[in-house]
């Protein structure tokens, strides 16, 4: 059995499970969660299951002041899929404790530097400044 289980960042939290389950764990879910709860056959692929640019939601507008440029970074290595270590090697060698001191706050990010960064994640320059 699969079950993937999504809790969307909404007002009302929505329980959402794809895939199939048994019908008594449907009972109990729906017996818990009531209207909350969506199940959907694999096959009900919908546009809602697109990817979305984070950084375009209003939840990160609401936040984005918040951020700092280093924690820009770990969010866009982190989304990459890319470690501290070959973050290091695409900004020419820089050493992996030097990506974790930017990310940090602890270490300036200069000017060259975040021109490569806005270069490797194909954003703007000014994300990291």
């Amino acid at each position: 059995m699969l079950a993937v289980v999504k809790m969307p960042h909404t007002k009302k939290p929505a329980l959402t499970i794809k895939g199939h389950i048994p019908n008594w764990m449907i009972s109990r879910l729906k017996k818990e969660y009531k209207t909350r709860l969506i199940i959907k056959d694999e096959k009900d692929k919908k546009e809602e299951d697109e990817l979305i640019d984070i950084f375009e939601t209003e939840w990160f507008s609401s936040i984005k002041s918040q951020a700092a440029p280093g924690e820009n970074i770990k969010i866009y290595r982190e989304n990459a899929g890319l470690t501290q270590i070959a973050l290091g090697e695409k900004l020419g060698n820089v050493p992996r404790q030097n990506v974790s001191l930017m990310e940090k706050g602890k270490r300036g990010i200069s000017k060259e530097t975040a021109k490569k960064l806005s270069k490797i994640f194909k954003v703007p320059v000014s994300r990291f400044i």
